[in-house]
């Protein structure tokens, strides 16, 4: 008897969890923190931040106060534009960093005197 009253309990729970679940499908769902929607955000904003320190990089690479300079330390300018692609985010936003410093201290003329022998 206590078998019938076990199955009969099973069966009335699991009737009542499939039908909570059948009729509202959000209920067994989990509330995320994040929306996905918020998460693509942030990705896109974190990729489009990342091409454009990379672009700020390689433009400065390509003027030729870097590339004398890169060509005076026995580097190959070539190389070192395609190294920045491998650099993590981080390193990327520093050097591009670094990059805009150099640029302004350039177009204000205070490396011209010791960056690069002539």
């Amino acid at each position: 008897m206590l078998t019938l009253k076990r199955r009969f309990a099973f069966v009335v729970t699991a009737c009542v969890l499939f039908t909570l679940f059948a009729t509202h499908p959000t209920r067994g769902a989990q509330n995320h923190v994040v929306s996905p929607a918020e998460m693509q955000k942030v990705a896109v904003g974190a990729t489009q931040t990342r091409e454009q320190n990379v672009e700020t990089v390689t433009q400065f690479l390509s003027s030729p106060q870097a590339k004398q300079a890169l060509q005076s330390a026995h580097l190959n300018p070539t190389q070192v534009k395609t190294a920045v692609s491998t650099l993590s985010d981080q390193e990327v936003a520093q050097l591009a960093s670094r990059a805009e410093k150099a640029q302004s201290d350039f177009a204000a003329g205070k490396m011209s005197d010791h960056c690069c022998p002539n």
